[in-house]
């Protein structure tokens, strides 16, 4: 469901450590082992202007100042059903967590409440992570295997028992919430922050989590930040100067035109931008207030105002 290159960022702050990928800088826990090395590769910049530790702290103050947008509570509750409505065709996002197939995209096994998956490193984050705290859980014994077919679509050493051991361990609460902090780390927290720098309100924060959640946090060119840098190309972001409206337009432009580049393998069309959220765009739902009627896929969602 989600391309290779999803994990090359795990759980980016705001500063983007590209000087890891290009040299000089150490990882601070920011980058994955095998950064990316693609020709399409596009250098995406370090978000901030300066790398200066003065500047990031500014930077950080200013936005923890900043109004709770899509982290609001009532907001992130529903950008969990949009993206599951994306995702799963559903909005009962809470019955995804034992969910495991391998949907035929390259990526291994998708599963669980935002869609980990074996070939793409976030899986392997979030078991690994589970295990430190719960070592006896029904995933231990995999990770071995996991670590092996990371990065590639293999199920050796995952068959015939993984997905029997997946619907078991999201029995647990302990492994719910564990999915819940992984998916938070490596791409609600990270969008949102980064949404709030570029001076985007509720709906933006959104097209960047979901942005973030489809393409992956990677900074080549069909990743999230390669996207994010072609789309200032050719719209200045809020923060900038530029109008809001046209740059989500150029930021949706660009993410349909990689998802379009990419049909053939993952057969995944771009409804959740052309009838999902440039909806919400032309209709000036900057807040993403309910009610809130889109398409997926064809099938019509709906979420009523309290």
């Amino acid at each position: 469901m989600k391309p290779v290159t999803r994990l090359f960022l795990i759980g980016a702050p705001i500063v983007v450590a590209v000087a890891v990928i290009f040299g000089g800088g150490d990882d601070s826990g920011v980058l994955a082992d095998h950064p990316p090395a693609y020709p399409g590769q596009s250098g995406a910049p370090n978000p901030l202007a300066s790398g200066e530790p003065d500047d990031q702290a500014a930077l950080e103050k200013r936005i923890d100042k900043m109004p709770p947008g899509l982290a609001a509570p009532a907001k992130k509750e529903i950008a969990a059903r949009l993206v599951a409505s994306a995702e799963n065709s559903t909005l009962d996002w809470r019955g995804q967590y034992g969910a495991i197939e391998d949907i035929g995209d390259g990526n291994g096994y998708t599963a669980g409440v935002i869609g980990f998956c074996s070939g793409t490193n976030d899986m392997l984050q979030l078991v690994e992570s589970y295990t430190k705290s719960h070592p006896d859980n029904p995933l231990a014994s995999y990770l071995p295997a996991l670590r092996e077919v990371d990065g590639t679509d293999s199920h050796e050493g995952l068959d015939p028992g993984f997905r029997d051991a997946w619907a078991e361990a999201a029995e647990s609460p302990d492994f719910r919430e564990a999915q819940d902090r992984t998916r938070d780390r490596i791409y609600f927290d990270p969008a949102v922050r980064l949404a709030k720098m570029d001076g985007l309100g509720t709906l933006g924060q959104f097209v960047y989590y979901d942005a973030m959640v489809l393409h992956g946090p990677g900074l080549d060119a069909e990743g999230f930040y390669g996207i994010r840098q072609a789309a200032m190309k050719k719209a200045k972001p809020t923060a900038e100067g530029g109008d809001e409206k046209t740059y989500l337009n150029a930021f949706l432009d660009q993410s349909r035109s990689v998802m379009k580049a990419k049909l053939i393998t993952t057969q995944r069309d771009s409804s959740r931008i052309d009838t999902a959220q440039r909806v919400f765009l032309r209709d000036g739902n900057m807040n993403l207030d309910p009610p809130l009627t889109w398409q997926m896929y064809g099938e019509t969602f709906r979420i009523d105002g309290r």
